[in-house]
């Protein structure tokens, strides 16, 4: 029976190091639109996330033609599967080359309009599929915009915002959740217990290895990939 070797006190200190630059991140949103402009998209996935195929009948729950809101969005194509599937999809993003190259590699029409209720802000739709996809910060979107929605797919949002905007994202994700909302997380670190959540509940559906060379040069020896279902407590 094979187990992890201890961790050394050089590996000790790596990971020590590694969570305390995670903790004081902080990154713009230009620089999230350079990545895009300078096609540095590794976090892009060209086939549909496993996770969300394996769990979707979780995340339905019975359901048809279900509003699916996808934070920080890219060019998923995650978004074409559950349209094709009959449900609509709203995503906001920063980068307008990702939102036009969503549409244009699935080849999709779409229209252009300014949102009056965000300066500066734009929303692409096709109609035909029932996509909306809104260009502007994150945090400027609320649900006087496109109201609540019955589903949540966060796959690398959640990852992606920096530590010190966690409560923000949390009350903005909280707001948009309908009473019988389903929300699925993808994360890569996460301790239900440091977190329980006053306002969800969260139940653990998955939980794979996901350790590979790149996290073994962290001094790393567990890497896990969790699969949460977060829902409204009932008041």
């Amino acid at each position: 029976m094979s187990s992890c070797s201890p961790l050394t006190a050089d590996r000790q200190a790596n990971i020590t190091s590694m969570l305390e630059q995670q903790a004081d991140r902080v990154m713009a949103l230009g620089e999230w639109e350079e990545r895009w402009q300078q096609n540095k998209i590794g976090f892009h996935q060209p086939e549909v996330h496993k996770m969300l195929k394996k769990n979707i009948d979780k995340v339905l729950n019975g359901r048809t033609g279900v509003r699916f809101f996808f934070p920080l969005c890219g060019k998923a194509v995650d978004m074409k599967w559950l349209a094709d599937m009959g449900h609509s999809v709203v995503g906001v993003e920063i980068s307008e080359k990702a939102i036009r190259q969503f549409f244009e590699e699935n080849n999709m029409t779409y229209t252009e309009e300014p949102v009056p209720a965000i300066p500066g802000a734009k929303v692409y739709k096709n109609s035909e599929k029932n996509i909306s996809l809104y260009q502007c910060n994150l945090y400027n979107f609320s649900n006087s915009i496109e109201g609540q929605f019955g589903a949540i797919w966060d796959r690398g949002s959640l990852v992606a915002v920096n530590p010190g905007d966690r409560e923000k994202y949390a009350a903005l994700i909280i707001s948009l959740m309908a009473n019988d909302c389903r929300y699925l997380l993808d994360t890569l670190l996460y301790n239900p217990d440091l977190y329980q959540g006053s306002s969800c509940g969260i139940e653990l559906l998955q939980s794979e290895d996901a350790l590979t060379d790149k996290q073994r040069n962290w001094g790393l020896d567990k890497f896990l990939e969790n699969v949460h279902l977060i829902t409204p407590k009932s008041n």
